[in-house]
């Protein structure tokens, strides 16, 4: 049987999340994409637009639950639940006119979920800064005015068509037309779109519009080797902000990750020791990932394999079956679910029935975080 997989939204299915990663050239973010991926794909090099194709690398969620689960499956396989990272080719001031790479970099950072917006917190003389200055929130002002001029352009194209139809009475153009003025009043104001208050109602079309700067956001402040663990000045500058917008943010070292990428298990947990770290910069950032699109896992195990899978909190028992494919949505018939705590504490599926934590739960049954389950379903 074929898995199906989607594009993530508030109401179709996912396996993972595209997390786009952004910012000016030669603040380190084609070093990070090498190190999370753990691949050359995207060449790191002192210069702008070295990566000028974007390159999209697939890594495994860390979950510590799955080795657990799968030992008392006695499970051949561990399968992770997966995350996709889109390294997009650095931005410079006037690429929403197409200046540098702009005219790709809009394109390809409509296709992802989520932005991570990279920031240099790290002095090094032998790395040119494409604006000569360290100030991550002038580069964060950088790329968050690019966006949003690249929103309003796109915006004011669309209003005298869809005038022209809501003057003829056409309801869709006159709703689209009202939300238009919603973010055009943001942006005008010098704010991105996800500051706008979009109803539940709304937000169906409010996705439509495509806005650059209406996907949330997470800040990655970049610093050296000797403020990966506690930060710097210029990282706790990032935090401030992404506090104020109530949105995640996160220190790594992309050296220290590029090192850590060279590893194995026992020398990499023996690294981060010695540098106070507890986990690797990865884990942290798709931990934040998580949190900032409300993301969960379930897991199904057995003989065969054990598996992670990830979800939107919130959705019931058929939109979860639907990840692993349409069908288990299309036919469900009830879900098993056994709680991870219970499963692990009596030692697998056959114990955990005998004791009753096994239970039966229907189309309303909203999946908790660390279920295991097992689909019926009928097509």
């Amino acid at each position: 049987m074929r898995p199906v997989t989607f594009p993530i939204t508030d109401a179709t299915p996912d396996m993972g999340f595209k997390c786009g990663i952004v910012g000016l050239p030669n603040v380190g973010k084609s070093t990070l994409f090498n190190a999370l991926t753990q691949t050359a794909a995207a060449q790191a090099a002192n210069y702008p637009f070295c990566t000028i194709e974007p390159n999209v690398g697939e890594v495994a969620v860390p979950e510590p639950r799955l080795a657990k689960i799968a030992a008392l499956a006695g499970s051949k396989e561990i399968i992770p639940a997966r995350m996709n990272f889109v390294d997009i080719a650095g931005l410079v001031r006037g690429a929403s006119k197409g200046e540098g790479l702009g005219n790709q970099f809009l394109a390809t950072i409509r296709e992802v979920d989520a932005i991570a917006y990279v920031l240099r917190c790290f002095d090094d003389d032998d790395v040119t800064h494409v604006e000569g200055r360290i100030d991550p929130l002038a580069d964060l002002e950088t790329v968050e005015t690019e966006l949003m001029l690249a929103d309003l352009e796109s915006l004011e194209k669309r209003q005298a068509p869809l005038e022209k139809k809501a003057n003829a009475g056409d309801k869709d153009a006159k709703a689209a037309l009202r939300l238009i003025g919603v973010a055009l009043a943001q942006l005008e104001q010098g704010r991105p779109a996800r500051f706008a208050d979009i109803s539940a109602d709304d937000r169906k079309e409010w996705r439509k519009l495509q806005l650059l700067t209406s996907k949330p956001v997470l800040f990655i402040a970049n610093v050296d080797e000797s403020a990966a663990a506690s930060g710097n000045a210029h990282s706790a500058t990032v935090a401030a902000r992404a506090a104020e917008e109530g949105a995640p943010s996160v220190v790594i070292s992309a050296k220290i990750e590029s090192e850590l990428a060279m590893l194995d298990a026992g020398e990499r947990a023996e690294f981060l020791e010695t540098l106070g770290l507890d986990e690797p910069g990865l884990d942290r950032l798709i931990h934040a990932g998580y949190g900032l699109l409300d993301l969960q896992t379930y897991f199904t195990a057995g003989p065969k394999e054990t598996r992670a899978w990830t979800i939107r909190r919130g959705w019931t028992a058929p939109r979860a079956a639907g990840v692993i494919h349409g069908d288990f949505e299309k036919g469900f018939i009830r879900a098993e679910t056994i709680a991870f705590d219970d499963f692990v504490a009596l030692g697998g599926e056959q114990p955990a029935k005998d004791a009753g934590k096994m239970r039966a739960e229907g189309k309303e049954y909203v999946v908790k975080d660390g279920d295991v389950l097992h689909f019926r379903f009928n097509v």
